[in-house]
């Protein structure tokens, strides 16, 4: 037998500061967890304040000299940026380095090629590589080089010989099947539309606990780890309130700042969700030292997606981590409530704001229902919330709330 032993990449983080107000070393902190998550080590650490990144290098002329000496004392054998690169600066920084050289966007669509577990998901992971592989077939020296290692995960392997035109059918092929699965995921939210049933979806910055929150109510068993984007194609379970109301919950993917637009856009359909939701849970990692930026950038992309007139209901998680516990606020939310959700703190308050939230979309009805109409105050304790149940010889009188859509029903 023959041992094989996957040799762990080992890389320094670069980046380039042009904003005096942002903190460069928060932005590579998260780039060294999306590198950990990929598989690698991080071995150093360099960051330039330029008034705008170098067209040619990325970083100036004395910098590459330093990340040259850096490279040779940690021995490293590639290099990440923290923007997403042109395809002269990959080819220029390759040259000079003479290791591989990624961005962070390449970071994020390896983890995803790996994460996908679907059909769909991995057609839009595909999809949204090969968008950006197709603009840097000169400039990105290591899509010859054949081996392993991060940004070589998914097609990137079975596409390396092939030219523009290749890969311009294939994503036509890809954009065509994303289409496809839009249409059919539109005709499920038509008919989820048609049902009554409220449909609640969980966004959140990645790794705040969107799974973990899905699984603890549902027993949904959907991945958790703490990684970034743990979790990659969305999940949707029933879920059964303490009043006895049914509701529909859906994990969406975790967002992150910098998310790149080739995945949104490819991911669009899937974050979409969201959209057409009646309600949006947003999970925040209360113990995330930027919680503050991370609860903004998931405003964000929401914006970016065209999500609006929401009722949100904001979960600040992992309490129970704070050593010195503040208020905590979102200007944004509708309703908020503080949990432990691992530990079960604060899951009934959130309960109880779900159904307080349910109620103040729905119609007030006080109505005799004829013993011969017997069935409809079941439709009421399945989709609405039954308040009053009285039997009387002339019927079945009944106080709730309920869907609008359920009226006609009834």
């Amino acid at each position: 037998m023959y041992e094989t032993e996957q040799e762990i990449e080992k890389v320094i983080l670069v980046a380039v500061c042009s904003n005096p107000n942002q903190d460069p070393e928060e932005s590579l902190d998260e780039l060294e967890e999306l590198v950990k998550t990929a598989g690698a080590t991080v071995v150093g650490r360099m960051i330039q304040n330029l008034e705008h990144a170098s067209s040619a290098t990325y970083i100036g002329s004395g910098k590459v000299e330093e990340l040259k000496d850096l490279i040779w004392e940690t021995e490293a054998t590639a290099v990440v940026c923290d923007d997403e690169l042109t395809p002269a600066q990959y080819k220029n920084l390759e040259d000079e380095l003479d290791v591989k050289v990624m961005d962070r966007t390449l970071i994020i669509l390896d983890i995803f090629a790996g994460r996908a577990k679907t059909a769909e998901g991995k057609i839009q992971v595909e999809l949204a590589q090969l968008r950006y592989r197709s603009t840097r077939l000169i400039g990105m020296r290591n899509l010859s080089r054949q081996g392993g290692g991060i940004g070589t995960r998914g097609p990137g392997e079975k596409k390396l010989e092939v030219d523009r035109r290749l890969i311009r059918d294939r994503i036509s092929q890809l954009k065509s099947q994303v289409e496809d699965l839009e249409s059919h995921r539109q005709v499920t939210r038509a008919r989820r539309q048609e049902n009554p049933v409220p449909v609640i979806a969980i966004v959140g910055y990645t790794n705040a606990g969107k799974s973990t929150l899905l699984n603890t109510l549902t027993d949904a068993r959907v991945l958790e780890e703490d990684k970034l984007f743990a979790t990659l194609d969305p999940t949707t379970r029933n879920y059964k309130l303490p009043d006895g109301q049914e509701v529909l919950l859906t994990d969406t993917v975790g967002f992150i700042r910098k998310l790149p637009h080739h995945l949104i856009d490819a991911f669009r359909s899937t974050l979409e969700e969201a959209k057409y939701s009646d309600i949006i849970i947003h999970v925040v990692d209360s113990s995330n030292p930027v919680m503050d930026k991370n609860v903004q950038a998931v405003y964000d992309t929401l914006k970016n997606l065209e999500v609006k007139d929401k009722i949100i209901i904001t979960v600040f998680n992992k309490i129970d981590k704070l050593e010195e516990k503040p208020i905590m606020k979102d200007f944004n939310a509708d309703y908020t409530v503080e949990t432990a959700i691992k530990k079960g703190i604060g899951l009934d308050e959130l309960n109880e704001i779900i159904e307080k939230a349910l109620k103040s979309m729905r119609i007030h009805i006080e109505k005799l229902f004829p013993y011969t109409d017997a069935g409809k105050p079941g439709l009421i304790r399945k989709y609405g919330q039954l308040i009053k149940e009285e039997y009387r010889e002339d019927g079945i009188l009944v106080e709730a709330y309920v869907p609008s859509e359920l009226m006609d029903r009834l």
